[in-house]
């Protein structure tokens, strides 16, 4: 009897095991269409090879504009080693000013508009501004932070990932 609880006992634990190897292992970004201000067309398919920052941000957020010095010094620090930033203005802003300060800033990265607000349906249902996924060569979602993110452990990831 005792052997036999054992057993029971040992395969519950392989099952619990498996579960949580499972449910944590990376999940694929979704593969999107982007369009830039400048009208450059991508997605994510076309940055496979590279590891991505994807930022969902708004011109009427306060804390994405405090961030937004964040995300350049990491674009800055990280783009000569195959990173790219992709900043996706939410719906709820307006084109004008997120072209405005895209232009003011002289953004040297990629900047969407996403006006209908499937690529924030698409990367999990965003909701809320700041929100930045770190992806892999892969793919992979790697990182996601929603509010204000620890830059740190923004740039150890990144830095993992290269």
């Amino acid at each position: 009897m005792k052997a036999k609880t054992t057993f029971v006992l040992l395969l519950a634990t392989m099952a619990v095991a498996a579960a949580f190897a499972y449910l944590q292992r990376p999940v694929h970004a979704p593969d999107v269409r982007f369009a830039t201000l400048a009208g450059e067309r991508f997605s994510t398919a076309e940055l496979r090879g590279k590891v991505v920052l994807v930022n969902f941000w708004g011109t009427y957020c306060g804390p994405c504009l405090r961030e937004m010095p964040k995300v350049l010094d990491t674009h800055r620090k990280f783009a000569p080693r195959g990173f790219e930033t992709v900043a996706v203005a939410v719906r709820q802003d307006r084109p004008e000013k997120v072209a405005e300060f895209a232009r003011q800033r002289a953004l040297p990265f990629k900047v969407v508009f996403d006006a209908s607000g499937e690529i924030a349906r698409e990367f999990d249902k965003v909701r809320i501004t700041p929100t930045i996924f770190v992806l892999d060569r892969d793919g992979r979602v790697l990182m996601k932070a929603v509010g204000q993110p620890d830059w740190a452990k923004v740039h150890a990831a990144v830095e993992k990932a290269l």
